[in-house]
């Protein structure tokens, strides 16, 4: 098994609460988890572990992924939804989190705000695991480097990462700021398009930028920021929670979708990544996403390996 470094995080709510080279280390061991799952050859690492996953937001690959993980790393994942458990009826997150430490070996929480993922972290007695907040998307994040390790070179992942450029589109969201914090972390070259308003949260960049590791730029022509890109990624223009703005996203987006015509400006090689769920005509066109150039279907499986991953490490 890949080692991680010396320090070892209680919980992951952001990539920086990884070690120096965790992020690396993760996607070196979920590739190993890839081929041994491909191999149906048996990983129960985690015999015995329980996670419990708690739901404020609707999901598909994050509840799918890390429940199919835990089964496979020989352990059992809990499902709590607002719907059906005291949450629904006002009972404050640190009274699950305690609850849910002395069940539990973990606990994951995809929520709105992030200080509610940071309330769980503070007062639970288990690692904690951000299965996305509004302000942060890392798990996502880290499933997306392990696709541009798989396409760029995955032999020796951190010269995959930090030898192609990157290109967001779109909202300047959880997904962006991810992306920005792994590229003040990985020292990577990433370039964001984002309408004015829309633009990422301003504590992120500035964390990112002082690491004086990457190179984060910004501009607001998304033909611009994928110039000459290997890697373009984009997420829908209006999020969960932000249905009220549906309308005024929609003009002030009109201009920032993945087609075909904007994709022909970045490298011949590149890929196109959406974390997926896609509306269509919207932030990427149907050409592209059923295209040579998407690797979505690749970056959404690895959802269940980086997770698996990560959860060895929590819940060793």
């Amino acid at each position: 098994m890949t080692k991680m470094a010396s320090k070892h995080p209680t919980s992951f709510l952001a990539f920086g609460d990884l070690p120096d080279g965790g992020i690396e280390a993760l996607i070196v061991r979920a590739e190993e988890l890839r081929a041994l799952r491909a191999a149906r050859t048996p990983h129960a690492t985690r015999p015995g572990r329980v996670l419990g996953m708690v739901f404020e937001k609707a999901s598909t690959r994050t509840r799918a992924s890390f429940e199919i993980a835990m089964y496979e790393l020989g352990g059992h994942a809990l499902y709590l939804g607002m719907q059906g458990s005291q949450l629904e009826r006002g009972e404050p997150l640190r009274d699950t989190a305690r609850v849910l430490s002395g069940y539990c070996h973990g606990i994951m929480l995809r929520t709105f705000g992030h200080d509610r993922a940071e309330e769980m972290a503070r007062y639970a007695t288990v690692p904690v695991i951000n299965g996305l907040t509004d302000l942060m998307h890392p798990c996502q994040v880290l499933a997306d480097l392990q696709t541009v390790a798989q396409r760029f070179g995955a032999a020796d992942v951190p010269r995959a990462l930090r030898g192609v450029k990157y290109a967001w589109i779109g909202d300047g969201n959880n997904m962006a700021n991810s992306w920005i914090e792994a590229a003040g972390i990985l020292g990577l070259d990433l370039a964001l398009a984002c309408p004015a308003g829309y633009e990422p949260d301003a504590g992120v960049v500035e964390r990112a930028r002082a690491s004086e590791r990457g190179r984060i730029t910004f501009c607001r022509e998304p033909a611009e920021a994928v110039a000459g890109r290997q890697v373009l990624s984009t997420d829908v223009f209006t999020s969960m929670g932000q249905e009220a703005e549906t309308e005024a996203r929609r003009l002030a987006f009109k201009d920032y979708a993945i087609d075909a015509a904007l994709l022909r400006g970045a490298a011949r090689e590149a890929i196109v990544l959406h974390c997926l769920p896609a509306h269509r005509g919207e932030e990427i066109a149907d050409e592209v996403i059923e295209g040579p150039a998407s690797a979505v279907w690749q970056q959404a499986e690895n959802r269940l390996h980086a997770q698996k991953a990560l959860l060895e490490l929590l819940l060793a």
